[in-house]
């Protein structure tokens, strides 16, 4: 069974940096998308960055030239470096993994902007 486990959220200041992580467990094949997604409080969920398997990115307006993500296909792992963060990046952090057969969700990690 195919499950995705996200970790590094928490609280930090404006400006400062934060790095999630995202591992991804059962058989899948090598062709698949990994991406961020984050929701706020009373927002609708939208796409922050995501990369397939070749290393093409998509990144959200709102974060480009702050945000970079990244995977190691090997490992089965994304992550989502997050520099200069505002107050308006406070959300629910979400990993999806999307193959052409299914698709997966992580439980969500908290991130939270604030002096």
């Amino acid at each position: 069974q195919v499950q995705v486990v996200e970790s590094g959220g928490g609280l930090v200041h404006p400006g400062g940096s934060l790095r999630l992580s995202c591992a991804a467990s059962g058989s899948i094949f090598r062709l698949y998308y990994m991406g961020w997604y984050r929701q706020a409080p009373g927002k609708q969920r939208e796409l922050v960055a995501n990369i397939d398997s070749d290393g093409n990115t998509k990144y959200t307006d709102s974060v480009k030239g702050r945000f970079t993500i990244s995977r190691d296909n090997a490992e089965k792992t994304t992550a989502l470096q997050m520099n200069s963060l505002k107050p308006e990046d406070t959300a629910v952090y979400y990993c999806k993994l999307t193959t052409p057969t299914l698709s997966r969700w992580g439980q969500g990690t908290q991130v939270t902007v604030s002096s």
